[in-house]
């Protein structure tokens, strides 16, 4: 039986920014379903990697290819379309709206025509859109905050509206940056549950994280990124003990 295609591959992607080799000849797959971290020391590369998925940067030399298809050169919001969605680090949700009207908006990716998107949905009473954002933020456990502004609620909540907003998007891949990033333990493990949860529902993440416990466990694989190239992959309790990935977090001298 042939082996199921993964739903993301970069094949051989390289990035130079003038003189500056970011990354280099680096290749790594994520199959559907499955939960990757991109872990390394700071300037290994793994936000560039991440911009290069999600259509920020496009690579010098290199494929990218999402569910079979070739989107190494196309723009970031047609990749939005194919089922590619992302969080970033700081949470861009708009301070001055609503937690479900911050929803709504993020909801545009999906319509259909220029008619749709312009549906006035406050003035059309249970308008369908509203009742997706109403369900997911139930299934979430986040549902006494949808008429809640955003600028008055905790950072931690913040991020998981955040990660409601991407899914609602309909991805099938979804791209976290540093999402435990600013989190106290008790945020820490109602995100870990959400994405257990999203994890449930099949949808694939791909997650860039320096928080190591919060990778251990949450992700199934890591691919270890050092000077722009990959060094290592793997389960994370088997990549740790590898004697390049220790000596590239602690030095040399620590690692023996």
């Amino acid at each position: 039986m042939t082996a199921e295609a993964p739903l993301l591959a970069l094949q051989n992607v390289s990035k130079s920014f003038g003189g500056l080799h970011v990354i280099r000849d680096l290749s790594f797959s994520v199959a559907r379903g499955q939960t990757v971290g991109l872990i390394g020391p700071n300037g290994a590369g793994k936000t560039t990697a991440f911009n290069m998925v999600s259509g920020v940067f496009i690579p010098d030399q290199g494929t990218v290819s999402f569910d079979g298809r070739d989107i190494t050169n196309m723009a970031s919001r047609r990749r939005i379309k194919l089922g590619i969605a992302r969080s970033f680090q700081n949470v861009r949700l708009m301070q001055h709206l609503t937690v479900w009207e911050n929803l709504l908006v993020g909801q545009h990716v999906r319509a259909a025509g220029l008619l749709n998107l312009l549906t006035p949905f406050r003035l059309i009473p249970n308008h369908r859109w509203r009742r997706e954002v109403v369900a997911a933020l139930d299934e979430m456990g986040l549902g006494a905050y949808a008429d809640a502004m955003v600028s008055e609620l905790p950072y931690g909540i913040r991020k998981r509206i955040d990660l409601v907003r991407a899914t609602l998007a309909g991805a099938s891949l979804l791209m976290l940056d540093e999402p435990a990033a600013g989190l106290n333990p008790v945020e820490t493990q109602a995100l870990t549950a959400h994405l257990e949860a999203l994890k449930a529902r099949g949808i694939t993440l791909l997650i860039v994280e320096h928080d190591m416990h919060f990778v251990g466990t949450i992700c199934d694989h890591v691919v270890v990124l050092n000077f722009g190239s990959k060094i290592a992959e793997g389960p994370l309790s088997v990549v740790q003990h590898d004697s390049v990935v220790r000596t590239a977090y602690l030095g040399a001298e620590q690692a023996a």
